[in-house]
């Protein structure tokens, strides 16, 4: 297989790194990709976001699967116009991305399939959001009701901070998703679906705030770990039928049937788990530690997916042991990042099995010099017998990496190691 990967951030690096290991994949492209990902793939400049351009370049580079990092893209279309080209895309196309795209579109997808998940409601004049308001509470959650790259989201028990959040999202013109808040810890379950056909992988815990101890705002994901010493199987099993299976099942119903990657995140709460969100495509940065782990040729699964076959190949193998992903973000992220700074120690090595580097947002200075170009940096992967390992091989890598006002958070994982969450 020639494989063209869209996207520019760790989760398209994580999946070049995957893909690489695939004896089937005979050629690697990424576009645009970053220097990380020129270290084993070809990258080509192309807007990621046209269908018309990912469509040209994939039949230039007789690509026999175009695989779709990024949310915005499948909203926007681009699996579409791939499959339209006569190239299989792993990817669902934009009718079925809405289960991203819009939140609304996603919480009547539940309730007809009869998905636990939070109370909501939508507020899209700023004259209804006090009333609403007052409707929920006393912890608020406020939601961006269209993509929000993981920042469009405020958890808060200060009505006032609730309140300043709805209003500035209705000021730019986005309609206001008001929740119930779910209690328990969160998971992040990624599942191939291929129409009614649903293959898990292994379920993740992402950490979203900025600061140890989940202090300061949200961010795009600041770290995650795989797999959960705390969540039963029997409820990864649960998750499967009874939330992701009737919501594949409910997607096909619609005529606007899932092909791709569909990923939960839920709450673990007393009642058991019920849906925060679905995504359309592989998590950031989950997928740069699941991958870690994963034994079998991704490229086979992601192809399967893609061409409707899915239901035909081995479940994936899995690693023993964990992984952990820890995200060295710019200073000031997640409000507007310091740029330009070189990078260094984020070399590969070749004789370290435990850890690797993963470019977020990265870019080669005209000298050579790997600088920052974006919020979250770098992402560092351990793996290790365990998680404590996992950790311990992570931090000791990251300790080797130089970036001026750089920060990350140190308790990545800590929780679970402590054995400090609960079911």
């Amino acid at each position: 297989m020639r494989v063209l990967v869209i996207g520019s951030g760790a989760r398209e690096h994580a999946l070049v790194l995957a893909l690489r290991k695939d004896p089937a994949v005979t050629a690697l492209f990424a576009a645009p990709g970053n220097p990380g990902t020129a270290l084993h793939a070809q990258n080509y400049p192309v807007d990621p976001s046209s269908g018309e351009a990912v469509a040209g370049l994939a039949a230039e580079l007789s690509a026999d699967l175009v695989v779709v990092g990024p949310e915005v893209p499948l909203v926007l279309g681009v699996a579409d116009a791939v499959r339209a080209a006569g190239i299989a895309c792993f990817g669902p196309s934009a009718a079925a991305a809405r289960i991203e795209g819009s939140k609304a579109f996603a919480k009547d997808v539940m309730t007809a399939a009869g998905v636990r998940t939070a109370h909501s409601e939508i507020v899209d004049t700023p004259a209804e959001l006090d009333d609403a308001l007052d409707r929920f509470g006393p912890t608020w959650v406020v939601k961006d009701d269209g993509l929000a790259a993981g920042k469009g989201v405020v958890v808060t028990a200060d009505r006032l901070a609730a309140r300043d959040h709805g209003a500035e999202l209705l000021e730019q013109g986005h309609p206001v998703l008001l929740e119930s808040f779910l209690d328990g810890p969160e998971v992040s379950l990624f599942c191939l679906v291929d129409g009614e056909t649903v293959v898990p992988l292994l379920p993740a815990q992402d950490h979203k705030r900025v600061g140890d101890g989940d202090t300061g705002p949200n961010t795009g994901g600041m770290g995650a770990y795989t797999p959960l010493p705390w969540l039963p199987e029997e409820t990864v099993t649960a998750i499967v039928e009874d939330v992701v299976k009737p919501v594949a099942a409910e997607m096909v119903r619609r005529g606007c049937p899932f092909s791709g990657l569909l990923y939960a995140g839920l709450a673990i709460g007393a009642a058991g788990p019920a849906v925060v969100e679905f995504n359309c495509r592989f998590g950031d940065p989950e997928t740069q530690a699941v991958l870690a782990l994963l034994d079998s040729p991704l490229g086979e699964l992601l192809n399967a997916t893609a061409t409707g076959t899915l239901a035909e190949v081995a479940p994936p193998r899995w690693r023993d042991g964990s992984a952990i992903t820890v995200v060295i973000a710019a200073e000031n992220y997640p409000g507007r990042p310091r740029l330009g700074d070189v990078i260094n120690g984020a070399g590969e090595s070749a004789s370290d099995e435990t850890t690797s580097v993963m470019h977020a947002g990265t870019a080669l200075r005209e000298d050579g010099a790997l600088v920052s170009a974006g919020g979250r940096v770098l992402n560092v992967v351990g793996i290790g017998g365990d998680l404590s390992e996992a950790r311990a091989n992570a931090y000791a890598r990251i300790t080797g990496i130089k970036l001026a006002g750089s920060h990350f958070r140190t308790d990545i994982g800590l929780a679970a190691v402590e054995n400090r969450i609960t079911v």
